[in-house]
């Protein structure tokens, strides 16, 4: 007679007990998923491989390429004008050079009409080149939107984020 009452107090045990454990561990939640990215490099880049750290402690998960970065960034419709010595894809944008963390992470959840976000150059005091050979030194530097006119094709840019050193 108490047979069929024996599942229906043991799931409700269960859900009792994780109810508790949710309310026990508030400031606990699951580990986000890692954000791929795919980055080309230089094999005997050291600032690179700085950002690549950098990117991983900030939720990325990369796969790197070491084979150089031109024809990347050229098949993605970056200009040598905007280059660096790093080429990233992450979620359909380009990431080129130096670019902080947060602006890929806002890139990512503003999702722009745009070919990605560029940090032209290698500004001394962005991730990557902000290591102890530096002594502290920080340029100002912009990271840039890119954009791409559908109607001639023209690149152009915007300032994304300025950073004044």
């Amino acid at each position: 007679m108490h047979q069929h009452s024996l599942p229906s107090r043991r799931s409700a045990l269960l859900g009792t007990v994780a109810a508790l454990a949710a309310f026990a561990a508030p400031g606990i939640a699951a580990p986000k998923a890692r954000i791929p990215m795919e980055l080309w490099k230089d094999p005997s880049c050291g600032c690179c491989q700085d950002w690549v750290d950098y990117m991983e402690k900030n939720g990325f998960a990369v796969t790197v390429h070491d084979q150089g970065n031109s024809a990347v960034r050229a098949r993605l419709g970056i200009p040598p004008r905007l280059g660096s010595c790093h080429t990233a894809l992450v979620g359909g944008y380009a990431v080129e050079g130096h670019v902080p963390a947060a602006d890929v992470h806002r890139l990512l959840a503003q999702k722009p009409q745009a070919i990605g976000i560029a940090a032209p150059g290698m500004p001394i005091g962005s991730p990557g080149m902000d290591g102890p050979e530096y002594q502290g030194r920080k340029n100002a530097y912009d990271v840039l939107l890119i954009t791409r006119n559908l109607m001639n094709s023209d690149v152009s840019t915007r300032v994304f984020t300025s950073y004044r050193g």
